[in-house]
């Protein structure tokens, strides 16, 4: 028996493809510019969309974002994009896919930024980071509604 404490999303009974992004990689800080990209690429995927859908397709846009190396895709022109549009292993939602395309080219432009060189929790790269743990206060996923939005409104 897995003695784990998960989250909801992240239990044993919830897909194993959720389960491993909650127990190796949601709350640990990042300390890599190719994964930060992955994620913003990866995220502009999700807008409308579950999460599981998009890491279910993980593989599928590394293959077709070149492994999420923001110089290579900053590069990717017009032919290019239509193809991806055709691509199964993605969304092929043209707008999400130009827009991974344009946030590529400032992305890979921003070297000096580097997010690699920003002190994080855990030290750098190489050591165990640390990870942010707790729950939210609260019911959660948070509603929709609230008593003080509807007031507002």
């Amino acid at each position: 028996m897995d003695d784990k404490n998960r989250c909801g999303w992240g239990s044993i009974d919830a897909d194993p493809v959720m389960r491993a992004y909650h127990d190796h990689e949601w709350g640990v800080p990042v300390h890599d510019d190719q994964k930060h990209f992955e994620f913003l690429l990866l995220e502009g995927a999700q807008a409308g969309l579950s999460w599981s859908t998009i890491l279910h397709r993980r593989a599928g846009y590394a293959k077709a974002f070149r492994r999420f190396d923001p110089k290579k895709v900053a590069r990717f022109d017009t032919k290019h994009i239509t193809r991806l549009t055709q691509d199964h292993g993605i969304v092929r939602n043209r707008l999400k896919i130009e827009s991974a395309v344009r946030n590529a080219r400032p992305f890979s432009r921003s070297r000096t930024n580097s997010t690699a060189s920003i002190p994080m929790p855990g030290g750098s790269s190489g050591e165990n980071p640390a990870r942010i743990v707790g729950r939210p206060s609260g019911t959660f996923p948070p509603p929709p509604r609230s008593p003080m939005r509807s007031a507002r409104t």
